[in-house]
């Protein structure tokens, strides 16, 4: 292979620019060219393409977002942008892709693929860790300690004046960021999709704090299992002499320079994804499986869903004390 494409989709994750350096500057030791691919797969089907060098790459290791750029293009669902993006390629002389994204970007990835017999390896980048086949994705990590240092501070104004803060952070599909973030930060409840709220338990759950002597409590809430002002409307017209407060982290949790962890998953994914491209291994995603690398067929990512552990939240009652 001498000539491959590399791209970003879907929601920003810290670790694309990472991963982008590994790609590339793995590509040119193995004698390769470089595109960059702006915009994602819209930037495909658009033919937005440019050649990189080593340098293309200088100084982003530490840097969040992606130098790339990504948008989200729903149109990539229809065949003939998909046709439109693959006569680009093979235009471009372009043999092999890897893209850095989610789980929209797996199935775009798998489609390209599976339609076309075309080359592509899929660096699973995702702050909610919810591709099946990988431990963990590029930005969950950085994720999940921005949101902590964010809770920290708000603990601080919950202890000082005796409150109970919601603090919703994101996972409209999936809890794994609240769960991680709710375990790190010493949360009393976490609020999840994945489970039904329980209004009588959590007041219950309240009181029982109040008793044991707590004067503040913290609740950690996926934006899935519920917004964040409503759940603090409904709770306090349960305990009305409860002051409630809400704090919605938002998009502070994509951003910001990525931890040591999160870089270096994403420079060994980069490295690996290029190999599987070099080596012919392609249709598949680089994920992380204990202390291991390994390689699992886009047929599976997509077609799986990544089992949720609650152990945490069983972690959380037992620290609730």
């Amino acid at each position: 292979m001498k000539r491959i494409g590399v791209l970003t989709s879907g929601g920003d994750a810290p670790g694309m620019n990472p991963a982008i350096r590994a790609v590339v500057r793995t590509a040119l030791c193995l004698g390769m060219e470089v595109f960059g691919i702006r915009g994602g797969y819209r930037g495909l089907a658009e033919n937005n393409l440019f050649q990189m060098n080593s340098r293309s790459v200088s100084g982003i290791i530490d840097m969040g977002g992606t130098i790339l750029k990504t948008i989200r293009f729903p149109e990539f669902k229809e065949k003939k942008t998909r046709e439109k993006a693959y006569k680009n390629l093979r235009g471009n002389r372009i043999e092999g892709l890897a893209v850095i994204g989610g789980d929209g970007s797996a199935q775009a990835a798998s489609l390209l693929s599976s339609e076309f017999n075309f080359p592509v390896v899929l660096i699973p980048a995702s702050i909610d860790n919810d591709l099946y086949g990988t431990d963990s994705t590029i930005g969950f990590d950085t994720a999940v300690n921005t949101a902590v240092d964010a809770i920290d501070r708000i603990r601080d104004t919950a202890t000082s004046h005796e409150r109970t803060f919601i603090v919703e952070v994101m996972g409209r599909e999936h809890g794994n960021l609240a769960l991680e973030v709710g375990l790190a930060c010493g949360a009393e409840i976490i609020l999840i999709p994945e489970m039904t709220i329980d209004w009588d338990k959590i007041v219950e759950e309240l009181e029982n704090q109040k008793i044991q002597g707590k004067s503040s409590s913290l609740i950690v809430l996926a934006e899935g299992a519920g917004k964040a002002r409503e759940v603090a409307e409904r709770l306090q017209e349960k305990l009305p002499k409860r002051e409630i407060r809400v704090s919605v982290l938002g998009y502070i949790q994509r951003g910001g320079k990525p931890t040591s962890a999160t870089r270096n998953l994403a420079t060994k994914f980069g490295v690996e994804a290029v190999k599987m491209l070099n080596e012919g291994h392609h249709g598949s995603m680089v994920g992380l499986k204990g202390m291991e690398i390994v390689r699992v067929p886009l047929s599976e990512v997509i077609s799986q869903s990544k089992s949720l552990s609650l152990e945490n939240l069983d972690i959380v009652r037992l620290m609730d004390i």
